[in-house]
């Protein structure tokens, strides 16, 4: 399977002079590549078996070395070619959503400090020790903090908002160790009291890291000082990642089968109350890292259905009726528990019915 491996990249002032020049000159490559597909569009489009006159992308890659000889442009050809490739996809995409009758927005040309990243698709570079080089910009100091497994596919460099650059390596026929399966289960609700709790009782804090950040935050904000503004939300987004794959990792190593709710996020986040809380556990990101984990150490993540698993008993499954104020469930049947273990139970219960249900299924197949 493919892996990125991300390490962080320490060029010198004048590579990374070359390299923010790279990412502008790959700007215009976009833009005129556009333009020069928006007209033979422009002047094709009411004749629709004319279209062998409208620029493919091999069209323009011809172009490309025309342009590379008239500016002298410094940058290595399949970077380039990379980035017609993505005008080529933005094209695909509005003829496909043209052609299903959806509201089809045209490709748009791309303004200074757009483009914050390049790519070298299959070759142009070479890692030796902790040197990358890069051809047409060097020989560049990177600090890899663990070693790349598996086959060196291509090579993303980016930049982040705060200036920091990075080489993304995509690597195939990786393959995690697996651990012995096992058939531990566990439900996960997630929540905002606790970030999450677990079908054992056991309950996980909310860092709330947005929270910790937001009056530094809005002090930057009310100074203007643009500089400090994207390296605290890098480093809120950083501390959310971190939790979220530590955490993650945790589970997965602990358990066989894992069950979340499958949560309508998008719809919860409409709530103007908690939508920012909401963002700030960044429920999604925690599922995608062990969804991520669970497929590479043989463990499996089961989405439930989210309809009353707060409400339902979680022994006798009588629906006890419970506002948001109210933290413990209370059932006729004599159980009495946190509100959050007795909908971590209920989702524990539905994902070991689906999992069962699933095997059950595959064997009458077989």
């Amino acid at each position: 399977m493919n892996k990125v491996f991300r390490y962080r990249l320490y060029p010198t002032a004048h590579q990374e002079t070359v390299m923010k020049q790279t990412l502008e000159l790959c700007r215009w490559v976009y833009n005129e590549t556009l333009a020069t597909r928006r007209n033979a569009y422009e002047a094709t489009k009411d004749f629709p078996y004319s279209r062998h006159v409208l620029y493919s992308r091999y069209d323009t890659q011809k172009l490309l070395l025309l342009w590379k000889q008239e500016r002298q442009i410094p940058v290595y050809s399949q970077v380039l070619q990379e980035v017609q490739y993505r005008v080529d996809l933005a094209f695909k995409a509005f003829f496909r959503r043209v052609k299903a009758g959806e509201k089809a927005g045209y490709p748009r040309f791309k303004g200074r400090g757009w483009c914050d990243s390049f790519t070298y698709p299959q070759s142009g570079f070479a890692l030796t020790g902790s040197t990358l080089q890069l051809s047409k910009i060097g020989d560049v100091k990177i600090k890899l903090h663990r070693p790349i497994e598996g086959e060196i596919k291509r090579l993303n460099i980016k930049r982040s908002s705060t200036g920091k650059w990075f080489a993304c390596f995509t690597v195939d026929g990786w393959r995690e160790i697996q651990i012995a399966p096992n058939n531990a289960a566990v439900g996960v609700d997630v929540g905002i009291n606790s970030f999450a709790t677990l079908s054992t009782g056991e309950h996980i804090d909310n860092p709330r890291f947005f929270r910790a950040e937001e009056k530094q935050l809005a002090k930057a904000q009310r100074n203007k000082a643009k500089k400090v503004i994207p390296k605290i939300h890098e480093r809120i987004a950083n501390k959310r990642s971190n939790f979220a794959h530590q955490l993650s990792r945790k589970l997965v190593d602990t358990y066989g089968i894992i069950a979340f709710e499958d949560l309508n996020i998008k719809g919860m986040m409409q709530n103007s109350h908690l939508a920012k809380s909401i963002g700030d556990v960044a429920w999604s990101q925690f599922i995608t890292f062990t969804k991520n984990k669970a497929e590479n150490a043989g463990s499996v993540v089961v989405m439930v259905d989210a309809k009353n698993t707060t409400q339902e008993c979680s022994r006798c499954g009588q629906i006890v009726h419970k506002e948001l104020k109210d933290r413990v469930h209370s059932c006729d049947c004599g159980l009495v528990l946190d509100r959050d273990e007795n909908a971590a139970k209920n989702i524990l219960g539905r994902g070991l019915a689906t999992v069962r249900g699933n095997t059950i299924e595959a064997a009458c197949v077989s």
